[in-house]
Formats: structure tokens, sequence, C-alpha cells
């Protein structure tokens, strides 16, 4: 099983994140789900297709991605790839 966000629904302390799914072969699972950080408004869908990207205002929402499992019990060949991008105005880290 992977974990894609094992720290659960978060936030990353940032401006902005970018998510961009690269590639996904003989998954399931990795639900992707962003959610207002201000209420229980949201949405959940599975990313398919490369290239498929999510710009987040990291101070609007709280996102994660559930676990994911190979499609058949005992393959070894299934990946779930993303890029993560974070964008912070100013400083790279606090002082």
């Amino acid at each position: 099983m992977g974990r894609p966000t094992p720290e659960g629904a978060h936030r990353d302390g940032v401006d902005f994140v970018v998510v961009m799914l690269v590639a996904r072969k003989a998954v399931k699972g990795g639900e992707t789900r962003v959610f207002d950080a201000n209420g229980p408004q949201g949405l959940r869908f599975v990313m398919h297709e490369p290239l498929t990207t999510l710009l987040l205002d990291d101070a609007r929402v709280i996102h994660e991605t559930t676990p994911i499992l190979p499609q058949q019990a005992g393959a070894l060949d299934g990946h779930r790839d993303t890029l993560v991008l974070t964008y912070r105005a100013g400083d790279f880290q606090a002082p």
C-alpha cells in the first residue's frame, strides 16, 4: 500500500501548491480530496490523465490523497507519480 499523504488532510504552510499527475499505472485508490479550510464543502476525484494539474490556495483549502493499492493482488509494477511544487511569497523559509 502506498500512502501519498501519510499526514492526512493538511496544508503545506505556503501560499500556493501545484500538484501534477506525471503517470499512473495499475493502481486503484489515490482519490484526491480538496476541502474548504473553513467548512465541509469540497471535491473528491481521481487524477487519471498525465499532466492533470491542480493549483491550490494553501490558505483556503485542506488537501489529501487516499492510499493506493495494486489493481491486482501481488502485482509489483503499479505506481502513481506526482510532481508537487510549493510557492511562498517572500522568504523560502521562515527566519
